[in-house]
């Protein structure tokens, strides 16, 4: 799931090196927590949240797929 995470978000940022995927076990959830650079914050968020709602709904359907719970949290 990490992987799915880091290359979506980095092929929407302008600095894909600033990304930063961590994956933490809480509670028999999977947290994914994404950092990335202050000025791509809106890129990875989109208007109203659309972008970071599709890449919760990708990573949600992966993690079905797998019979995991996985939660996506967008850090700064």
């Amino acid at each position: 799931m990490v992987e799915l995470v880091s290359a979506m978000a980095k092929s929407l940022v302008e600095h894909p090196d600033a990304v930063e995927v961590t994956e933490t076990e809480a509670d028999g959830t999977t947290v994914i927590q994404l950092k990335v650079a202050e000025d791509d914050m809106g890129m990875v968020i989109g208007k109203q949240g659309r972008i970071a709602k599709a890449i919760r709904t990708v990573v949600k359907a992966a993690a079905t797929k797998a019979n995991k719970k996985v939660v996506v949290e967008i850090v700064q």
